[in-house]
Order: C-alpha cells, then sequence, then structure tokens
C-alpha cells in the first residue's frame, strides 16, 4: 500500500516519539495538512498565529523535556519568519527540527508566487540543511535530520517541495529509533580525578560553576557541592536546572542577571571548578585563578578562559567519579560569609518589593509569584529584558521546578510560545510565562493559541513603559538614552479580546486580589488563559556584572553614587569575611 509521502514523514516523527507538531496552513503544505488529518490521532496539529512562534515553542519543548520539537512554515514568508526561533535553537544548542515548504518543483526557477531559495538563507543557522529532491527520499531525510539534531545540538532543516509531499511513495519504517538520545561518555583517567581533588584541597577559595551540561544531574551537583564544601554558581540559562537556587550552597548566577554574592565570590575566588558550561563571559575573568573546565564537547574546551586541566567529559559522569573519592573539604570562612553575603541578598530583595508600596516593583510582583501562586512543580518560560532579571533573582527553581529562557539569541517574544511548549508537554502541571511590554508584544497573539487549545497558562506581564535591558546600556554608553521608550497600551484589555481571563494591577493589593481570583479559578478547573498585567513603576535591577561596592577598587563617590541609583547598602563579602 502506498502513501504519501508526507504522510511517511509523519510516521517518521511518530516513530521518534513526536505527539505534536506547530505551524500555519499555507499553499505550499497542502500534502502537509492532508497528511496531518489522517494522521490527527497520532500528531496534533498545533495552529499558532506566527511561524517564528512556532520555532520558538519547538525550541522550548527540548527545554522542558529533552524531546525535540518540531515546527513547519509555508513557502516564502512562512520560511523567513521561523528564522528566530532557529537561531535560538542553534545558540541554546537544542535539537529541533524545522520542516520548510516550497512551492511544486515544477514551478521553481520560473519566478514563481513566493519563490524564493531558501537552502542559503537557512545556510547559517541549519547544522542540517537539506532540500528533498524526490519524494521516496523524504522519510530518510526526516530520520537523517532528527539524528544529526540530537547528535549536535541543534536545528535541522529540510526543505520540501509540495508536490513531493503530495505524491504517493511505498513507506517502510527505515531504523530503530532511540528511546533516549544519550550524549557520548569519554573515558577519564583516575589521574584527572587526583590533580581536580587535589587542587580543590589545595585552593583557599575553590568555587563549583555549572552549566546547561548539568541539567539531568543536579542531584549529583548538590552532592558535590556538600562534599567538598563549594559556594555554587550557575549561568543564567542554567538556573534550577543544574542546582536548586534556594540551597544553601547557592549564590545564584553570575552576570548581568545574577546576584552580588555571585558578583562578589568570583572577585574573591582562586581556583573554578568549571563544569558543563561554555558561558560566553567567563573570557572576562580574573585569567590568575586556576581554571579547571569539565565539558563533553572537545572544542569548548578552553573556549571561553584558558585552562590549567581540561577533561572531556560527560558532566554526569564526572561529577559521580569526584563522589566516589574519599576525600572531603570541611566548611570554610570563605563558604560562610558566602552564605551570609546570600541571605543579606535575598533580604535587600524582600525590602525592595516593598520599598515603593502601594505601587509595584519587578520584585513585588516576583515575590508574591513565589509565596502565593507558585507550585513545587509549576514551569515557567521567560522571555527577554528586565523581566528575566527579576524573575531569576526572585522566583524559586526547587524541587520539580522548571525554567527556560531564550538564553544566548535572547529574542523578545519568547515567553508566550514557551509556556504553550510546556503546558502541552505538561497539561497537568502550572505553567507561567514572565514578560515585559516589549517582548510581550513580540508574539502577544499566540494568547489566542492558548485560548484555541484551552490551555490555562498563567501569562505575567511587567509593564515599565521601556526597553528596559537596553535602557541600561545606553546609560552606560551614551550621554542621551534615546528611542526606548514605549508607548502604554491597555495591554489587559486585548488579552481578554484574544480569549484570556484579564486581570490589570497597579497596587500590592490588587495584585493580591488578582492571585486570590487566579487561585479560585485554577483550583476550580479553569480552561482559560490568565493573564495579569501588572503596571509597575520602572526601576533599573542592579547590575550584577559590576557591583560598585569595594573600595579597594572605587572611589567613596562611586560606591556612594551606586548605592543610591540602586538603592542598596549592603555589606561588602570582603567585610564578612572578616566575622569568621
Amino acid at each position: 500500500m502506498k502513501i504519501s509521502a508526507a504522510q511517511a514523514l509523519l510516521k517518521e516523527l511518530e516513530r521518534w516519539g513526536i505527539d505534536h507538531i506547530y505551524g500555519i496552513p499555507g499553499s505550499s503544505l497542502n500534502g502537509m495538512m492532508d497528511a496531518l488529518e489522517k494522521e490527527k490521532d497520532k500528531i496534533s496539529y498545533i495552529q499558532v498565529r506566527q511561524e517564528g512562534a512556532g520555532a520558538m515553542a519547538a525550541t522550548a519543548d527540548y527545554k522542558f523535556s529533552h524531546k525535540i520539537g518540531v515546527a513547519f512554515g509555508s513557502g516564502g514568508p512562512g520560511a523567513s519568519n521561523m528564522l528566530n526561533g532557529l537561531y535560538d535553537a542553534k545558540l541554546d544548542r537544542v535539537p529541533m527540527l524545522a520542516l520548510v515548504a516550497q512551492g511544486d518543483s515544477t514551478l521553481q526557477n520560473t519566478s514563481g508566487f513566493q519563490e524564493t531559495e531558501v537552502l542559503p538563507l537557512y545556510e547559517n543557522v541549519g547544522i542540517y540543511n537539506r532540500k528533498a529532491m524526490n519524494a521516496k527520499s523524504i522519510p530518510y531525510m526526516v530520520e537523517d535530520a532528527i539524528r544529526a539534531a540530537y547528535e549536535y545540538k541543534g536545528p535541522a532543516v529540510i526543505i520540501l517541495h509540495n508536490d513531493f509531499m503530495e505524491e504517493k511513495i511505498k513507506y517502510k519504517p527505515l531504523r530503530t529509533p532511540l528511546n533516549e538520545f544519550q550524549s557520548p561518555h569519554y573515558p577519564i583517567k583516575d589521574e584527572q580525578i587526583d590533580e581536580v581533588v587535589d587542587s580543590l584541597l589545595k585552593a583557599e577559595n575553590p568555587v563549583l560553576y555549572l552549566g546547561e551540561g548539568v541539567r539531568g544531574y543536579r542531584d549529583l551537583a548538590v552532592a558535590v557541592s556538600e562534599k567538598f564544601n563549594l559556594p555554587t554558581l550557575s549561568s543564567a540559562l542554567s538556573t534550577g536546572n543544574s542546582f536548586p537556587s534556594e540551597h544553601k550552597n547557592y549564590l545564584g548566577a553570575f552576570g548581568r542577571l545574577g546576584t552580588k554574592p555571585a558578583f562578589e565570590i568570583m572577585q574573591n575566588t582562586d581556583l573554578v571548578l568549571y563544569v558543563g558550561s561554555n558561558f560566553p563571559f567567563a573570557r572576562y575573568w580574573n585569567k590568575s585563578i586556576k581554571f579547571i573546565q569539565v565539558n563533553n564537547s572537545y572544542r569548548d574546551l578552553g573556549r571561553q578562559m584558558p585552562s590549567d586541566l581540561s577533561i572531556l567529559a560527560d558532566s554526569g559522569d564526572f561529577l559521580n567519579a569526584l563522589l566516589d573519592r574519599k576525600e572531603t573539604r570541611k566548611e570554610s570562612k570563605f563558604l560562610l560569609a558566602a552564605r551570609e553575603n546570600m541571605k543579606n541578598w535575598r533580604d535587600w530583595l524582600r525590602q525592595i518589593a516593598d520599598s515603593e508600596a502601594p505601587h509595584l516593583l519587578g520584585e513585588t510582583v516576583m515575590l508574591a509569584i513565589k509565596d502565593k501562586l507558585a507550585k513545587d512543580d509549576s514551569l515557567f518560560a521567560l522571555d527577554v529584558g528586565n523581566n528575566k532579571a527579576h524573575a531569576i533573582r526572585n522566583l524559586p527553581f526547587n524541587e520539580n521546578q522548571k525554567m527556560i529562557m531564550s538564553g544566548r539569541f535572547a529574542t523578545l517574544g519568547y515567553g508566550l510560545p514557551g509556556g504553550i511548549a510546556g503546558k502541552i508537554s505538561y497539561p497537568d502541571r502550572e505553567v507561567f510565562t514572565i514578560q515585559g511590554d516589549g517582548g510581550y508584544a513580540m508574539n502577544m497573539q499566540e494568547i489566542v493559541t492558548q485560548a484555541k487549545y484551552n490551555l490555562p497558562i498563567i501569562n505575567i506581564l511587567l509593564t515599565d513603559l521601556s526597553f528596559g535591558f537596553i535602557e541600561h546600556s545606553q546609560k552606560e554608553n551614551l550621554e542621551y538614552p534615546f528611542g526606548i521608550k514605549i508607548a502604554d497600551a491597555d495591554w489587559a484589555k486585548t488579552a481578554e479580546a484574544m480569549g484570556a481571563i484579564a486581570f490589570s494591577v497597579k497596587t500590592k493589593e490588587e495584585l493580591d486580589k488578582a492571585i486570590e481570583e487566579v487561585n479560585k479559578l485554577q483550583e476550580n478547573g479553569n480552561s482559560k488563559p490568565i493573564f495579569i498585567e501588572a503596571k509597575i513603576l520602572y526601576r533599573d535591577p542592579v547590575d550584577t556584572g559590576n557591583m560598585k561596592l569595594d573600595f579597594n577598587k572605587y572611589s567613596k563617590e562611586e560606591i556612594e553614587k551606586f548605592k543610591e541609583e540602586y538603592k542598596i547598602d549592603l555589606p561588602n563579602y570582603e567585610d564578612l569575611i572578616k566575622k569568621y
């Protein structure tokens, strides 16, 4: 029996455990849409409202579930719209499959309607970028592309002419899919672990730094941190995924989205054990510190920072090897001062949250979510901007909670599609999206998608009338900030018009009342998306990429100006450590 090549394509996806696909129909996708109708009991079609949002949702599928996501776009603008999501997959190293349609092959090179040569368009972004030359090859290409996406951790692109997708072919499954793709495991030499342990014991102020490569090994990372009593940091992207954010040894993320304790600990460390990360700003760390790097990518070893010892290994294998050693490290004054520093930081964030009462700040909203809405298994999809700093610093990412973002590509508009992916993958868990008014306007139409598929996602919008992240950059680098103010709108009304249950709040009292209503709705089986717009006062979150509080490095005037600007008056880490 023959079936269309498009139907054979979907059967290959089914064999890989893929049960949904994002996209928008087009005339170049008639074969695909016919196949989706025939396979609707096996693969759900999720109609997004912009192809870029579908591609972002596909990357979020993997970030939440570690299962490859799939999106498609029609010829011409559908194909070009997908690029934002594909670049997110490339830079965050996320397996993803993009199916890009084209008109009939017989019309190619005839200056036909929407004719676009997309192979060059995807040349820079796709780790696999191929055009099907006949119908029979399509099932093989799908299988090959999925394997490539998993192995090379990036977006795989298949370009498909509509007449090829409609053509009937004999289909027979090719190879047996892997139940779960695993990264390569490399042997670790005993002498390498000997050197790591010896270095940890000899160092006065060692630090453990974790990246996305530790995702899935969080318990091992906690055990190593506790065994050797190491202050622990992470990349912003891996916050909560590599280490519980409220563990006593955790100091938060380093950098602009991070914490004061994380910044200060890096000014005082003499050794960094750098596991599973390719954090690009590591290149700005003090080059005199001892740097031990563990990564399963040969190319990444020493890429951001000169390495004293490079170990090619899976993060889990390495952490287990450390745990097998009998040596331990006692609590040091370095660690005790770091814990106190982190407690002071958290207390300060709560003080900031209440500092402008009854008006709202970003901290006010995030801490209310933490205290009154979030559950132990909640999922969070973050957009880009100051909202991300507020979320990472204030929300809990412990227990079974998960957080995703557009990390290294940092594309605005990621929050809403990310939330859709989270709710589809985990329908029984509470899902939040967090965004600012800049990011929300990029993909606000996806509230319609949430409503169409009865996804009761809790969408949080922080409206502060600024591209805040860029406003900070301009203040640091330009004499006069320009072009960063955003026109206000009644975003709650727009969300309501698109099918959400919407609230607009300006005070803590209104916020608490809205949260109370939301809890009632969710407990009673609400099936509509929820939207809370918090009109907050604009306040630049403190830039933790450079804390100007050290009298050994900054003048008294510079420090006082910094303290006044960010309303921060916390003891320096250098002063805290003197107490121990």
